[in-house]
C-alpha cells in the first residue's frame, strides 16, 4: 500500500501536487510526454527536504529529484509510484559578496537569473550554457555542468566552493565553505557534484564569481580542413592566453542546417567544411587586438578561408545563435542527441568513422556535429531518416555507431551531460569495473534503501 497519503498528512506544507496535477507537466525539455508520479513535493526549506527523505527512506518510498528538467540523458523521468521532489520553490539568492567573489544560492535558482543578478553587481558567474533560461544551479551541480566557458573557467566542479546536501536517509551535510583554499580533510562536496542526484539532494551552493570585464568580441571563421581547425585553436590558446573565453567548432553540415532560408542569417557563406566561433575578452577600449591580429595572420598563411568579427552586441548574439539554436535539426523525427569526449587529434577520424558506420546502418541518415573543441567535447545529432517501426531498435543501432566507435579512440561516453538512464549500458566503455563497483558501494552506503534517483548512472 502506498505511503504517500501518510507523507502528505505528516508534511502538509510541502506544496504537494497529486497525480492528476503532475500529469499537466511535461516530463522534460527533451520528452514531451506527461510527467508520471504518484505525487510531487515542492519544499521551501532544507529541513523539509530532510524530513521528506527521512520518512521516504524508512518507508522504502522512491523519490526522483527535479530541477529545470533540461537533462539530455533521461535523468528526470519518474514512474507512477514515485514521488517527485522539485526544488522549484527553493529559489532564493541568499548573498552576493563582491569582496570575496562568492554567491550563495538555493538549489532552485535558475542559472540566467543568477547570471543577471551578479552582473548587476559588476561580477560574472563563469558558468554558461544554452539552457541558461531554464536549468537550475542544483541541477548544474548534480550533473557537473560544462558549457561554453570551460576552456577558461573549468566545469561546475571548479566553480563550487561549498554546498549543503541532504542524504537519502535525511541527514543534512552542510559544507558551506566560501574560501578558495580549504585543505581540511576530505572534500565531501565532491561526492555530490556530478553524481546526478543519486547520493543526495543539493539544497544550497556557494559559487565562485569573477570580476566582470568591459566587453567581449566574437569572430566566426571558415576553414577547409580539420587540421586547419587544430592549428587555429593551438594558435588561439597560445596568443590569446587568458583572454580566450571560448573556441567552438561546427562541422559544415551543422552550419548549413541551422542557417539559410528557414534558419538563422548566415554570417559567412555556407558550404565550408568547418566553422569556428572564437570569443575573447575585449581590451579596455572595447577592442581585442590579439583576436584581430590572430585572424589577420591566419588569413595570410591560409589557415582560414573566410572570417567575420561581430561589430555590435546584437551581431555577437546572432553569431552565438548559429552555434546554440539547433531547433531546425530537431524538426526531423527521430533525432538522437549525444555528447562525447575525445582527444583532439582523434576527432576527425572518429567523426569520419561514425558517419561511415551510420550510413551503412541508415543509408539516408545524417550526422550533425558541433562542440567545445578545446575541452574535447563534441555534440552529435544523429537523424536516421528511416521509417520508424521499432524506435528502440533504431536507437540501439545509433548508440552502437556512436559508442563502439569510441573504444578505438580512448573516448568517453559523456563529456558534460552525464549518464542518466540513457547511457548506463555504455558506462563500462569509460569506467573500469573497479571504478563502477566503488560507485555502487558509495550508493549502497549513503542510500541503503535505494530510494533516491534509483536506476540513474547504474543499477545497484
Amino acid at each position: 500500500m502506498s505511503c504517500v497519503p501518510d507523507l502528505v498528512a505528516a508534511l502538509p506544507d510541502l506544496g504537494w501536487l497529486d497525480a492528476n496535477e503532475v500529469r499537466v507537466r511535461q516530463t522534460s525539455y527533451w520528452d514531451a510526454s506527461s510527467l508520471r508520479a504518484c505525487a510531487l513535493a515542492r519544499p521551501r526549506k532544507t529541513e523539509q527536504v530532510s524530513e521528506l527523505l527521512s520518512r521516504a527512506s524508512a518507508a522504502g518510498q522512491t523519490v526522483v529529484t527535479h530541477g529545470g528538467r533540461t537533462t539530455c540523458v533521461d535523468g528526470v523521468r519518474a514512474q507512477s509510484d514515485d514521488i517527485v521532489l522539485s526544488l522549484e520553490r527553493m529559489n532564493q539568492i541568499l548573498e552576493i559578496d563582491c569582496v570575496e567573489g562568492v554567491a550563495i544560492v538555493e538549489a532552485g535558482v535558475v542559472l540566467q537569473t543568477l547570471q543577471e543578478a551578479v552582473a548587476e553587481k559588476g561580477m560574472v558567474l563563469p558558468l554558461d550554457l544554452g539552457a541558461r533560461g531554464t536549468c537550475t544551479i542544483g541541477g548544474n551541480v548534480a550533473t557537473n555542468a560544462g558549457g561554453v566557458n570551460v576552456l577558461r573557467y573549468g566545469m561546475m566542479r571548479n566553480l563550487v566552493l561549498g554546498l549543503e546536501a541532504v542524504l537519502p536517509t535525511g541527514e543534512v551535510v552542510s559544507s558551506m565553505n566560501r574560501m578558495l583554499k580549504n585543505n581540511s580533510g576530505y572534500d565531501l562536496k565532491q561526492l555530490f557534484i556530478g553524481s546526478e542526484g543519486t547520493l543526495g539532494v543539493v539544497t544550497k551552493v556557494v559559487l565562485r564569481l569573477e570580476p566582470s570585464f568591459s566587453a567581449r568580441e566574437v569572430a566566426l571563421v571558415a576553414l577547409d580542413s580539420f587540421d586547419a581547425v587544430l592549428t587555429l585553436q593551438a594558435e588561439a590558446r597560445r596568443t590569446l592566453s587568458t583572454t580566450l573565453l571560448a573556441f567552438e567548432v561546427m562541422w559544415g553540415r551543422y552550419y548549413d542546417a541551422v542557417t539559410g532560408e528557414r534558419g538563422h542569417r548566415a554570417p559567412l557563406a555556407r558550404g565550408a567544411p568547418f566553422y569556428a566561433l572564437i570569443e575573447a575578452k575585449s581590451d579596455s577600449d572595447g577592442t581585442t587586438n590579439g583576436l584581430l591580429s590572430l585572424l589577420e595572420r591566419s588569413l595570410e598563411v591560409g589557415t582560414l578561408v573566410d572570417g567575420a568579427v561581430a561589430s555590435s552586441e546584437r551581431e555577437r548574439l546572432e553569431f552565438w545563435k548559429v552555434r546554440d539554436d539547433f531547433e531546425r535539426i530537431l524538426e526531423a523525427s527521430p533525432v538522437f542527441l549525444y555528447d562525447i569526449s575525445l582527444p583532439l587529434r582523434s576527432m576527425d577520424n572518429y567523426i569520419r568513422d561514425l558517419m561511415r558506420s551510420f550510413a551503412e546502418r541508415f543509408p539516408g541518415g545524417v550526422v550533425h556535429v558541433f562542440g567545445h573543441l578545446c575541452d574535447g567535447n563534441l555534440h552529435l545529432f544523429l537523424t536516421p531518416n528511416a521509417q520508424v517501426s521499432d524506435l528502440d531498435a533504431i536507437r540501439q543501432a545509433a548508440d552502437e555507431c556512436v559508442y563502439l566507435n569510441l573504444t578505438r579512440y580512448d573516448g568517453a561516453v559523456s563529456a558534460e551531460h552525464g549518464i542518466g538512464r540513457e547511457k548506463k549500458g555504455w558506462l563500462h566503455i569509460s569506467r573500469s569495473e573497479g571504478e563502477m563497483e566503488l560507485m555502487r558501494r558509495l550508493k549502497r552506503m549513503l542510500d541503503p534503501a535505494n530510494i533516491l534517483n534509483r536506476g540513474l548512472v547504474f543499477d545497484v
